[in-house]
């Protein structure tokens, strides 16, 4: 088989003279909360990046199909994001919103050019977590309703309310913090126990949704929230049909619709912009984090203004929300995803790689499902395609051995048994065709184990 070749990269890392990886894993064991985990048997150091590239300590470079969990948009150290940033930095680094400045209302402003009308009032926070919070905070104020409506298999966030949201039982703490949330079935079609077609499917969940307000809420709730593909859930999503019922049941019972886009959003699916447009629907609200810095902490809803105003009724604060250089680097983010086409990049090359993906299901038996959109997508690893058993411990096995060959991938699934492969938006076809002969060489290598 002949040698592997990653596409050619002009950038030459800096020479690393800090400590060793040994000196550094043994620092963050003694000093660091063990709560915080790594990827791989041998823990890798990283230590430069340029666009879709990592080095590690050595010079080693590695092909990023992860992008900070889906966070590194523009490419890391895109050289106009660090420009601004250290532009923004060496003028004002921080002042807090209880003064004026101008990028926090300009770029506002710019986000909200790229969303559908109406929904042009933000409120910028740190993380997806914080964000999530704070929607489901206004839809509950607003609606006069406490109940809420998320899915199985979701992901919302870390924070104690957000982990009400999230469904996925190894992400919860037993902790009494998910009073007045629901969950009902996500529509993935996959390993959904409904049958029929993936309509079928989508219908009928949308209508436990119907059954979840009857028999468990006081028969209104406040707000549905989902993403429009499950990130950390692997990558899972149903039909058009399925948001568009669930929107359509939520408001009948006096609830708003939540859009969750901290993994879906600023172009990332391809076709559109945001998640939600894919499935023809328009929330109410809009959360975001992840890519919306290209790195950078921080992370925002927006909304209608007449939502928005609930937050008057109190005193209410983010000391880090709308920081300067946040919102300098989150304008220049948009930028160039607009200038440079990354959107266009992502429903290009990620159609060549998961047509590539799918072409690597017809020869290997552990890929069961291959779906998602754009530059976010998934491979579900299976023991058996008829029983459709998790292929947990070989999906660890496929990251080890690509890592062996210079690809850094994702996983994700409440088995851990999902592939998770969202880049930075600027990859390359070239990037693409390396990243499938490693897939197609470690799938080889782990099915022969």
């Amino acid at each position: 088989m002949a040698d592997l070749v990653m596409p050619p990269c002009e950038h030459r890392p800096r020479p690393y003279d800090g400590p060793s990886r040994d000196e550094v894993l043994a620092t963050r064991r003694a000093w660091v909360n063990p709560g915080i985990f790594t990827f791989y048997a041998e823990p890798l150091l990283l230590v430069e990046g340029h666009m879709q590239y990592l080095w590690d300590e050595t010079g080693r470079r590695y092909l990023d199909l992860f992008a900070g969990i889906a966070t590194v948009s523009c490419g890391h150290c895109h050289p106009k994001v660090v420009r601004v940033i250290q532009e923004q930095t060496a003028t004002l680094q921080h002042t807090s919103t209880i003064y004026l400045h101008p990028n926090l209302g300009a770029y506002a402003e710019a986000l909200a050019a790229t969303l559908p009308q109406g929904l042009d009032v933000s409120y910028f926070v740190n993380s997806g977590s914080e964000a999530n919070d704070l929607a489901i905070l206004m839809a509950r104020l607003y609606t006069g309703h406490f109940d809420v409506i998320a899915l199985r298999n979701a992901y919302h966030g870390g924070s104690p309310s957000a982990q009400a949201l999230t469904s996925l039982h190894t992400w919860k703490f037993p902790i009494p913090s998910s009073s007045g949330v629901h969950h009902v079935p996500c529509p993935d079609p996959y390993r959904s126990r409904y049958e029929g077609t993936p309509e079928q499917v989508g219908r009928a969940c949308a209508e436990e949704i119907r059954d979840i307000i009857r028999f468990s809420t006081p028969g209104k709730v406040a707000a549905l929230i989902a993403e429009p593909i499950q990130g950390v859930g692997g990558v899972t999503h149903g039909t058009p049909e399925y948001l568009q019922r669930a929107y359509e049941i939520v408001r009948e019972h006096g609830g708003l619709c939540i859009s969750d886009e901290v993994q879906t959003g600023f172009g990332r699916t391809g076709d559109h912009f945001w998640g939600f447009e894919r499935f023809g629907v328009v929330p109410d609200m809009v959360t975001m984090a992840k890519g919306i810095g290209n790195g950078i902490p921080l992370g925002g809803v927006t909304t209608r203004r007449e939502l928005a105003e609930t937050m008057t009724r109190r005193v209410h604060f983010n000391t880090f929300g709308g920081n300067p250089v946040c919102m300098a680097a989150a304008r220049a983010v948009l930028q160039v995803i607009q200038k440079e086409g990354l959107q266009e990049n992502a429903r290009v090359v990620g159609a060549h790689l998961k047509a590539g993906l799918e072409a690597l299901a017809t020869r290997h038996p552990l890929i069961g499902d291959v779906r998602g959109a754009g530059l976010m997508l998934g491979v579900e690893l299976v023991r058996d395609r008829a029983t459709r058993e998790p292929a947990s411990t070989e999906t660890a096995a496929v990251l080890e051995a690509g890592r062996e060959m210079g690809l850094l991938l994702g996983k994700g699934g409440l088995t851990g048994n999902v592939l998770r492969i969202k880049p930075p938006l600027c990859i390359t076809r070239q990037d693409a065709d390396f990243a499938l002969e490693v897939l197609d060489r470690a799938l080889t290598r782990v099915a022969g184990s």
